[in-house]
């Protein structure tokens, strides 16, 4: 009787190197939690606790993790689980993405709130803020505690890089000169005051002329300031001399050299208060020295965000409204 024919022999199977080891690869966060939990407690039953699970479970993540990576990742010393050099390198880089992951779910509704509120990124002077800002800020707040509001102190030309950089959305300040890029809004005015100590020879004296101020001498902000390019322009047009007595930054600061009698002082009446005018003589230069202008400063081409549109409206209603082609008015072209 003839042997029964044999079946040809089962060929080896090769793994394919194009095709990644790592069979558990779909669900590979529950083993690299397990492993980061173990090495954050340096125990397999604490981690076990912190993950709602028995302690074998995660034995046996572990064990298939360095099976899969082909590396021990814990060493025993004592009670207590140990990182090799080895699981020390895999916790650097799993722990960020595991945590991450973990609170995507918080972070996300975080955002979402957030979308409904959002940031309004503003700048303005030192002057702007303390003087002009502080009753436009409370009204904002009450009307949209939703938005969080970062006002940035800074000086004119860097209020103007971070327009141009979208690092803002918008400005508050005071333009002599409006770039071609920008658009200007202006929307308080404020007349210059000369302001001196009380009892001061100038407080009475009536007309009073530009050329009355020469023999005293002026506390002014810096040169790199419009304040100061503003005074020595009208000065030089009308061929007036003056002096510099003190050169120092921030009106409060210029007020109480000035009442202490260091000099006088050409200032814009928004930093004025009614505190002020019982400590200082001050006298409105209107007759020589143009007004000063605060407004709103955008970014031409630039749309404006809810938020921005929301403060912009606050300082005046429409600033800034864009039209449609078939509406009429004014072209900007």
């Amino acid at each position: 009787m003839a042997d029964p024919p044999r079946s040809a022999p089962r060929a080896r199977r090769v793994p394919d190197p194009a095709k990644p080891r790592f069979y558990y690869k779909g669900d590979r966060l529950k083993p690299l939690r397990a492993f980061c939990q173990a090495a954050r407690l340096g125990s397999v039953s604490r981690a076990a606790e912190a993950l709602f699970l028995s302690q074998p479970a995660v034995t046996l993540q572990l064990q298939a993790l360095e099976r899969d990576l082909g590396t021990a990742l814990f060493e025993r010393v004592g009670r207590r689980l140990s990182l090799t050099r080895e699981g020390a390198e895999l916790y650097e880089l799993a722990r960020p993405l595991v945590e991450g992951l973990d609170g995507l779910d918080g972070e996300f509704r975080a955002r979402l709130k957030g979308l409904a509120g959002g940031e309004l990124h503003v700048a303005a002077g030192s002057s702007t803020i303390l003087y002009l800002l502080p009753t436009l800020v409370q009204a904002f707040r009450a009307a949209r505690p939703d938005i969080q509001l970062v006002l940035h102190n800074v000086t004119g030309k860097d209020g103007l890089a971070l327009l141009r950089s979208d690092a803002v959305d918008l400005a508050v300040g005071s333009m002599l000169e409006v770039p071609s890029d920008l658009s200007y809004a202006p929307v308080y005015s404020f007349d210059p005051m000369l302001i001196m100590a009380r009892g001061h020879p100038l407080a009475a004296k009536d007309p009073l002329r530009l050329e009355d101020l020469s023999p005293h001498g002026l506390i002014l902000p810096p040169k790199r300031l419009t304040t100061w390019r503003m005074v020595d322009l009208v000065f030089q047009q009308r061929r007036v001399p003056y002096t510099v007595a003190l050169e120092v930054g921030g009106w409060e600061v210029i007020k109480q050299y000035v009442a202490m009698g260091l000099g006088i002082s050409i200032v814009t009446g928004i930093c004025l208060t009614e505190a002020d005018k019982e400590r200082l003589e001050v006298r409105n230069l209107r007759e020589y020295f143009p007004p000063r202008s605060y407004g709103v400063v955008v970014r031409k081409g630039r749309v404006l965000s809810p938020q921005a549109r929301a403060f912009a409206d606050l300082v005046k209603p429409g600033v800034f409204e864009r039209r449609d082609w078939y509406e009429s008015g004014h072209s900007e072209r």
